[in-house]
């Protein structure tokens, strides 16, 4: 046998091969799914569809989603342009008919531009349909009586589909209606009030046009809790009462250091003033001893001198008997 017995095994194996990479880079099976719904796309164009590095499992069955739903107007370069710019191309085709169903404007350029910005187009078309419910964190505030209230809310929004693009998110809407909360309890009279009437909360919010700017619109604001908390107005009172009483104490010790400080300086001066008089007292008898010397201090003038002396110790012993001398007997006049 001149033929190798193992060349029907090649050429089986060979077109096996061939076939594998026809059908890799040529999904016909797709391209039928696709004539079989009724959307008109060649071979050649799923082969460069690969070429291109752009999926064709991915933009068939997003055309032929589009095509069942009526959205016509939808051709294949945009899906592929989308698909190469990094965008979502099942997202924005469930998004559109999603919002045409639901009879939400929405055109393919709105809805890819939301989707390039980073934004779950699909979900907000949901949310536009389905609103949804966003709790907020405990608001604390306090009345003008005092007392401190923490409420919770519940807000109600609705995805609004022509700020999604630029629209502030969740996290603006929950500070401001927080905002909203503390204004509207601040400016109560008094924490009863609010108590009886939490729905005056609601309705100052909503008048406050909070979703202004914001990727969502607000329906509804509701006053799931409200709790009593710690009576803020008698805490500052004391407080105060405290930082008054210290300042007052402060000022106390201040006012007795300078009183302590002029006593400590009033004695110096009488310290120095006894000393100036104990030295001018030294002086007496010098002088006395010059004036007799002199001839101006006679023998009768230093008598009549020493009994003054005397006559005014015995008048102080007299009026004061704690300045007389040990052993000094009271002096009583004697008939």
């Amino acid at each position: 046998m001149s033929e190798p017995i193992y060349l029907p095994i090649i050429l089986v194996g060979g077109a096996i091969i061939l076939l594998a990479i026809f059908f890799h880079y040529v999904p016909f099976f797709l391209w039928l799914s696709a004539k079989v719904s009724g959307v008109r796309i060649s071979l050649i164009q799923l082969f460069l569809m690969r070429i291109r590095n752009v999926p064709p499992y991915t933009i068939v069955p997003a055309m032929i989603e589009a095509h069942k739903a009526g959205l016509c107007n939808i051709t294949r370069d945009e899906l592929e342009a989308h698909y190469m710019a990094g965008g979502h191309v099942e997202k924005v085709v469930h998004a559109l008919v999603s919002a045409s169903k639901a009879n939400i404007e929405l055109s393919f350029q709105m809805a890819t531009g939301i989707d390039l910005a980073g934004r779950d187009v699909f979900e907000a078309v949901q949310m536009s349909v389905n609103p949804k419910v966003i709790d907020t964190p405990p608001v604390t505030a306090v009345a003008k009586d005092g007392i401190q209230l923490i409420a919770k809310a519940r807000v109600t929004v609705r995805a609004n589909i022509r700020q999604l693009v630029g629209g502030a998110g969740e996290d603006t809407v929950l500070a401001r209606v927080g905002e909203g909360i503390v204004s509207s309890i601040g400016s109560s009279e008094n924490h009863k009030s609010v108590l009886e009437n939490p729905d005056s909360i609601s309705k100052l919010v909503l008048r406050k046009g909070l979703d202004a700017g914001t990727a969502f619109e607000i329906l509804s604001i509701d006053i799931a809790d409200i709790d009593i908390g710690r009576n803020i107005g008698a805490s500052l009172q004391i407080d105060q009462a405290n930082a008054d009483k210290n300042i007052a104490q402060a000022k106390a010790e201040e006012r007795r250091a300078m009183a302590v400080a002029l006593e400590q300086e009033m004695k110096a001066k009488a310290e120095e003033a006894r000393a100036n008089v104990i030295q001018a007292e030294a002086e007496v008898p010098k002088a006395m001893a010059d004036a007799f010397r002199s001839g101006n201090l006679g023998i009768m003038d230093y008598y009549r001198m020493k009994n003054i002396q005397a006559d005014t110790i015995m008048r102080e012993s007299i009026a004061h008997p704690e300045h007389r001398s040990p052993g000094q007997e009271p002096i009583s006049n004697k008939e």
